[in-house]
């Protein structure tokens, strides 16, 4: 693999499970930007908003995206990444993008059961699902622009590398 593969898809959907998953199988590195960013500022996603606002939060983000993306890795994004048009065409001329697409009560179920792992503070202030279904209704056209593949996220982590391998391996031969 030389070309970075970035996961996209709203909180919960495991691209961070699945990534550091996939990053093994493939024999190469795995980042995930919302820890990076967090490493390099020294600070968290929430305080990084509270003090800069979304728009700073974002610009941050952009200039994370940029910053990790090398050949042979695994990129973790965050879910509002795809917001930006440029880091929507960034990723996709750069790499091979995989949507991580799961239905709303699987990934309200899993931050729910997993509240620690949404690092990120509240988007609309409603309780999980409901935001969830908000902000997937939103984005999810444009997780679809972004992606040369969309992936059943619903599935164990194994079957979801099982899934991106197998898209990545047909890629390789068309």
């Amino acid at each position: 693999m030389t070309l970075p593969i970035f996961l996209i898809g709203a909180r919960g959907c495991g691209k961070s499970t699945v990534g550091r998953a996939l990053a093994l199988a493939q024999g190469c590195q795995f980042i995930d930007t919302d820890y990076w960013l967090q490493e390099n500022a020294q600070q968290t996603i929430a305080a990084m908003v509270e003090q800069e606002g979304w728009d700073g939060f974002r610009a941050r983000e952009t200039a994370a995206l940029e910053a990790v993306s090398a050949p042979s890795r695994v990129v973790a994004t965050g879910g509002g990444i795809i917001l930006s048009e440029y880091n929507r065409r960034f990723m996709h001329e750069h790499g091979v993008v995989i949507y991580l697409c799961a239905p709303v009560d699987v990934l309200a179920d899993r931050l729910e059961a997993f509240p620690e792992e949404g690092q990120r503070p509240t988007l609309t202030g409603k309780p999980i699902s409901e935001e969830v279904s908000e902000v997937l209704a939103q984005r999810d056209a444009l997780y679809r622009e972004a992606a040369h593949y969309v992936v059943d996220a619903a599935q164990s982590p194994d079957k979801v590398v099982s899934d991106i391998e197998a898209a990545l391996q047909l890629a390789r031969a068309s």
